[in-house]
């Protein structure tokens, strides 16, 4: 009986561990002295012989001390855009690089903590596909770095799917409509045209197309001084950089972005209220801008 008892506490205590699992948004692979050009070029390299794609990069507010670099697979790309609710958002992965003091820390975004995010409760569906990614990832950076260490706040993995900062505040559901038009190529075109333009002051990062669903999505990298990554990352944390590019997804005729209380919330879960009443403007100023990239 005793024996039977310990067993029953013994997986109540796992089961308990497992489910209150918390998960960073970061995972930190460590530090350099190499310039900017190389560490970036090292990286580029690294992830394309370890069969990942890069899609972009570029250096956040125009600041020469940021750098991001966005990468995904084609077992992810082709697994999210499954998840029809814009699954196709967590296709892409970044790498934040921050110089401070003559060192470089390197760091990229922590994938079991945004696939469970984005993918919510079809996160199950495809868990070894993205069990496998998380691993190979970091298998890939072994040879940058080797801490590992999570950091930018955390939050219970099993709630992430319904995350939201506070009460009365947006979800992952709860998105942006920026446009609406008659056809996804139509929608296509007009977004293209416009990043070509730098509409907005904005630069195109990366795009990921999906001809056969008509879907598409673009990281967006916002250049304004006034009201952009320059005026706002300074504030909310530039450690947390491999939070951006922002991103817009147009599926089939409606292009959409996450609400900037949810998506800027969920990147920098640390935030206290005080630091967030700093940026209210910042997630309409963003639509804003985003909008007029739609148009």
């Amino acid at each position: 009986m005793k024996k039977l008892i310990f067993s029953i506490i013994t997986i109540l205590i796992i089961h308990l561990n497992t489910v209150a699992q918390d998960l960073s948004p970061y995972i930190k692979v460590g530090e350099t002295t190499k310039s900017m050009q190389a560490i970036t070029d090292e990286i580029i390299s690294t992830l394309k012989s370890n069969a990942f794609s890069v899609l972009g990069n570029y250096s956040p507010g125009n600041n020469a001390k940021l750098k991001v670099i966005v990468f995904t697979n084609e077992a992810l790309k082709n697994t999210v855009v499954k998840v029809s609710d814009r699954g196709a958002l967590a296709a892409a992965f970044k790498v934040g690089l921050v110089e401070k003091d003559g060192k470089i820390t390197i760091s990229y975004t922590n994938p079991d903590y945004i696939l469970r995010a984005y993918l919510r409760d079809n996160y199950n569906s495809f868990k070894a596909v993205f069990e496998k990614f998380n691993k190979d990832v970091k298998t890939t950076f072994a040879s940058i770095g080797n801490e590992f260490t999570p950091f930018g706040g955390s939050e219970d993995a099993e709630g992430l799917k319904k995350y939201h900062y506070k009460m009365m505040m947006p979800y992952f559901s709860d998105p942006e409509e920026l446009n609406e038009y008659t056809s996804f190529e139509e929608g296509l075109k007009i977004i293209d045209a416009n990043l070509k333009a730098k509409k907005g002051e904005t630069v195109e990062v990366y795009r990921i197309v999906y001809p056969d669903k008509k879907v598409a999505v673009f990281g967006i990298g916002l250049l304004n001084k006034e009201d952009g990554e320059a005026a706002f990352l300074p504030i909310i944390g530039e450690d947390h950089v491999a939070a951006m590019p922002y991103e817009i997804i147009l599926q089939g005729t409606q292009v959409t972005m996450l609400h900037g209380k949810y998506r800027i919330a969920l990147h920098w879960p640390e935030l206290t209220m005080g630091t967030f009443m700093k940026i209210m403007s910042t997630p309409g100023d963003i639509e804003d801008t985003l909008e007029e990239v739609c148009k």
